[in-house]
């Protein structure tokens, strides 16, 4: 028997979210689960969702343990949340998260929200599904440094587990398809909208004066920080704040051959490319670019201000690379206001997403 459909408690607190129709209801399943209705906030479009993977209470519950599970690495030490955490946007502090080894990586740590609205993940965009990105962390050598058979054995004598898995996805199912599928399941639970900005869409806050004049900055010509982090008037896409495609944007003079999307593509027009991220939560996930180089968001604004560096790959958005911005410090200063309207301390704050253990 298949329980009613629910929304997640630590969700429904908010009192911000317009649910959609139950879509899995008639989904047949081994294991009597409770579906969640997809939360969707009320300005946000329909989030991509796997047919093959709706979301369970149990589900979403096995994802957190194992989302904070250091026993997925090879040493027992590193769970996904070391380097995604929470008061940091899920994201990490370290310009390129240390691995078990003691080996730093070559990326900064992307932050973890608003997921379901996303179907390119990692710098690169490698992979094209949560379930798919949750595998690769694991193998990994300079990360968890373990395999997935290892991990799971371990998991295998662990009566939590036993118990977690079952209740989720049946008897003798602790798996790596079913982990995956887990640990995408609590990461699409992970959805941040209430930030002043979003309260100021509802009509719940009003900017300050600095803040509405860094708006303006944000959203014209002046600041041309639009065109890749999103027309804030039409509210495009959703209030993400980054285009969630691939740009190269000045950062470097020299190209490194193979970086970026080209890694993916093999393409070297796509050199240098990376995934542009949402600027949600801006305020908590430094260091900043793909290599973690800015350490706060005052140098971000100084290198748009300089403009960035030309190269052939260099995105046409950027129209002020080699000459430019020029912005006073005051823009400076109320565009680092209207950035901040941006943080969501309820969401780095809410213990739905929280170490279960």
């Amino acid at each position: 028997m298949v329980k009613k459909s629910v929304i997640i408690i630590g969700i429904l607190g908010t009192g911000l979210w317009a649910c959609q129709p139950d879509r899995f209801e008639e989904q047949p399943v081994g294991p009597d689960v409770t579906y969640i209705t997809f939360p969707t906030p009320d300005n946000f479009p329909e989030p991509i969702l796997p047919a093959d993977n709706p979301l369970t209470e149990e589900g979403v519950k096995l994802g957190r343990h194992l989302f904070y599970e250091p026993r997925l690495s090879g040493d027992n030490s590193l769970a996904c949340a070391g380097c995604h955490i929470q008061d940091q946007g899920f994201a990490d502090f370290t310009p390129t998260s240390e691995g078990i080894d003691g080996i730093s990586g070559t990326k900064n740590s992307m932050a973890i929200f608003n997921l379901a609205w996303q179907d390119n993940f990692f710098w690169d965009g490698r992979r094209q599904s949560l379930e798919a990105q949750a595998f690769d962390p694991v193998v990994d050598p300079i990360e968890m440094h373990s395999t997935w058979p290892e991990a799971l054995d371990k998991l295998r004598g662990d009566s939590l587990y036993q118990k977690l898995f079952e209740e989720a996805f049946g008897a003798n199912s602790i798996t790596q398809d079913n982990a995956t599928k887990a640990i995408a399941q609590f990461e699409r639970t992970m959805i941040s909208a209430n930030s002043k900005f979003d309260q100021w869409q509802r009509g719940e806050y009003q900017f300050t004066p600095d803040e509405a004049e860094g708006y303006n900055i944000f959203n014209s010509e002046i600041g041309d920080c639009f065109h890749c982090h999103g027309d804030l008037n039409t509210g495009n896409q959703f209030g993400a704040f980054g285009a969630l495609q691939f740009s190269n944007n000045g950062l470097d003079s020299v190209l490194e051959p193979g970086s970026g999307r080209e890694a993916v593509t093999g393409d070297s027009l796509d050199r240098a490319k990376f995934k542009i991220p949402s600027l949600r939560n801006v305020e908590y996930t430094f260091p900043y670019m793909h290599d973690g180089r800015f350490q706060n968001l005052f140098e971000v604004i100084e290198f748009y201000n300089m403009g960035g560096h030309v190269t052939y790959t260099i995105d046409p958005n950027m129209k002020a690379a080699g000459e430019g911005q020029n912005w006073s410090q005051t823009q400076k200063d109320q565009l680092l206001a209207f950035l901040r309207t941006l943080s969501d301390p309820d969401f780095v704050t809410d213990t739905a997403f929280s170490d279960p253990f």
